[in-house]
């Protein structure tokens, strides 16, 4: 006969250990009814189920933890929430963890300054891993991850680190392609337009676009310094150009950048794009295709990367897989091309 009546259920929350005493199981029996990747028998887990459904009852995940020694908490740092394409990888990466059982929780700091703080908030609730995208982390914030057991996975922008797992776009092929794009296009003088110097997306695809031009036989590309990922460091850049006409291609470091880049080019020169120069951009981002921009671009391998990055935070809680750092590069897509290029002669 069960245990509960009617006004109990109404007022209180019912536990796992109530509701293990009215099946007469163990609580560890009960929690990993709720875990579809646990092994229980298929009529144990049924009337788990079809019970706690009767009663109302939810598992309580803190609870559930101490059993599993999972929290199915995913900690997510972000330090570039105005550069659109970290929103839109954070919406589809969430739903994803969804998808697959798992929680996330966010922190978001300043792009200028190290994420360190934000870590380590998150190392109090015992996530199983921390993702860090767009943003740094010191080798003492590493290593207090370390100590805690807690992994850390970097999306898109890779770490210095030995410790840490990184997935990215493989953007020394992308910066290639950008160049093999533009000088097939008829474009000989190119410049790079690079944003925050010490992060490894930048490096690397400044490093790209510069080994193909010196493999086409171009000069090498001249280096425009706007500082960050940003709309205003591009539009910045653009009216500070010292030679605005001196170049025929630009490539700048991602989308927004450009777009910044561009508009400063039509407010504050005499240049028209693309008839004078052309400006391509790296990520595209949604607003990359709207009408009002048309901006040529190289788009990164998101889906690719987010379902690799998902399969390595499920991976780090299976008890066969090897916890060894490493790094994937995926390349990326070919160049997009829209209204901010054209063909040139000769």
């Amino acid at each position: 006969m069960s245990t509960f009546s009617n006004d109990q259920e109404m007022r209180a929350r019912i536990t796992a250990k109530q509701l293990a005493r009215d099946l007469g199981m163990s609580i560890s029996t009960v929690s990993r009814a709720f875990d579809p990747k646990s092994v229980v028998a298929t009529e144990t887990r049924r009337r788990v189920l079809e019970r706690a459904a009767e009663i109302g009852y939810t598992p309580n995940p803190l609870a559930r933890s101490l059993v599993t020694r999972r929290t199915r908490i995913i900690g997510l740092v972000v330090s570039d929430v105005v550069n659109p394409f970290y929103p839109e990888m954070m919406a589809r990466f969430t739903s994803s963890l969804r998808d697959a059982g798992m929680n996330a929780m966010l922190q978001a700091s300043n792009p200028d300054e190290m994420i360190d703080d934000a870590v380590r908030m998150l190392l109090d609730y015992q996530p199983d891993a921390v993702v860090v995208m767009a943003a740094t982390l010191s080798s003492a914030a590493a290593l207090d991850c370390r100590r805690a057991g807690i992994p850390v996975v970097f999306f898109n922008r890779l770490s210095s680190d030995p410790h840490s797992f990184g997935i990215a776009c493989d953007n020394v092929e992308g910066g290639r392609r950008v160049a093999q794009f533009l000088f097939d296009s008829g474009h000989r003088k190119l410049a790079y337009v690079s944003a925050l110097k010490d992060a490894s997306t930048n490096i690397e695809r400044c490093r790209g676009f510069q080994e193909r031009c010196a493999d086409l036989g171009l000069e090498e590309p001249a280096v425009v310094e706007a500082g960050s990922f940003s709309y205003e460091a591009g539009y910045h850049a653009a009216a500070n150009l010292a030679e605005p006409g001196s170049c025929d291609g630009y490539f700048c470091a991602n989308d927004i950048l450009a777009i910044g880049f561009i508009e400063g080019i039509r407010q504050e020169t005499n240049l028209r794009i693309p008839q004078d120069l052309s400006v391509v951009g790296f990520d595209d981002i949604a607003m990359a295709a709207w009408p009002s921009h048309g901006l040529t671009t190289i788009p990164q391998p998101v889906d690719e990367m987010l379902a690799e990055t998902l399969k390595t935070l499920e991976g780090l809680g299976s008890a066969g897989m090897s916890r060894e750092p490493f790094v994937r590069r995926i390349a990326p897509g070919e160049v997009i091309e829209r209204k901010t290029t054209r063909r040139r002669d000769g």
